[in-house]
């Protein structure tokens, strides 16, 4: 069901315009927008940072990898998930990635940023792309899945995007988070991504199970690799800022890619065969409304 945010009147029409009090939400840069105060600048990211991602991602070990073991996770928990949402889809990287594993299903994505819908609409022309605050959700029980990959650390109030994403979620739906895990591993990429906190397990867990999610499946991930990571981190500490004011983790020579992509794939098989990490770079979670 769509939810209006102007009077909370819950409806299934098929036009934005709310039955009840006739509020219709804004148009951005072709967009519907939601909030539109904060779709140019907030604090939570910097839209520049969509097109050096958009030029990346395919090529990165770190975003391919984290690709084919969502699809893994989506089909092994969520296998007729028909109805699917991703907040802060950004150029729809993931978003592609989760229309080829349900070709059949209708997909929304949303992001805070209008930047990075542009992109998301050259990949995945067919989803329902908006404009939207995490904390402020037009829908109530509306979604199978909703997804949520690397985004919550950027958003302020966490809780409050926890609680407005359950309720978006259809009952007996669910949802899958990935968050950067661990405090002690914040770092200047970190400050280049605007986030706010690095999770620790006890800390993400706690946060959800608050906002009323049944948490099924928790696993660390880019563990195999967490020794190279702890020393990247160190090594960026003592370094000097770099001048293009790249995100330093976008910048990798190719066979470290390589190298570091196929250590992922075994990290993959590992997790494939049962096995989950009590420690790694990321934090993912699967869990049901």
């Amino acid at each position: 069901m769509k939810f209006c945010l102007a009077c909370k009147h819950t409806y299934s029409d098929a036009s934005w315009k709310c039955p009840a009090c006739g509020h219709e939400p804004a148009e951005r840069g072709g967009f519907v927008s939601f909030a539109p105060e904060l779709a140019a600048q907030n604090d939570g990211f910097d839209p520049e940072l969509f097109k050096r991602y958009a030029q990346v991602e395919a090529g990165n070990f770190w975003f391919v990898a984290r690709n084919a073991l969502l699809k893994k996770l989506m089909l092994r928990h969520f296998p007729r998930a028909s109805n699917i949402l991703e907040i802060g889809c950004g150029t729809g990287f993931v978003l592609a990635n989760t229309c080829a594993t349900y070709p059949a299903a209708h997909l929304s994505g949303s992001d805070i940023f209008t930047e990075g819908l542009g992109f998301a609409k050259q990949r995945v022309p067919s989803a329902t792309l908006f404009q939207m605050d995490a904390t402020v959700i037009p829908f109530r029980e509306e979604f199978d899945l909703i997804g949520a990959f690397d985004v919550l650390e950027h958003i302020e109030d966490d809780g409050a995007a926890l609680a407005q994403i359950h309720a978006a979620c259809k009952p007996g739906g669910g949802v899958i988070f990935t968050v950067p895990q661990h405090p002690s591993l914040w770092s200047r990429m970190d400050e280049y991504a605007h986030h706010k906190r690095r999770y620790t397990r006890a800390e993400l867990l706690e946060k959800m199970r608050a906002a009323g999610f049944k948490v099924r499946y928790v696993t660390s991930f880019v563990s195999l690799l967490l020794p190279a990571m702890w020393l990247s981190r160190l090594l960026q500490r003592n370094a000097p800022p770099a001048d293009d004011g790249m995100d330093p983790g976008l910048k990798i020579h190719p066979l470290m890619n390589a190298a570091f992509g196929a250590v992922m794939a075994i990290e993959r098989g590992l997790l494939s065969l049962g096995v989950t990490f009590p420690a790694g770079g990321s934090l993912l979670v699967v869990a049901e409304k």
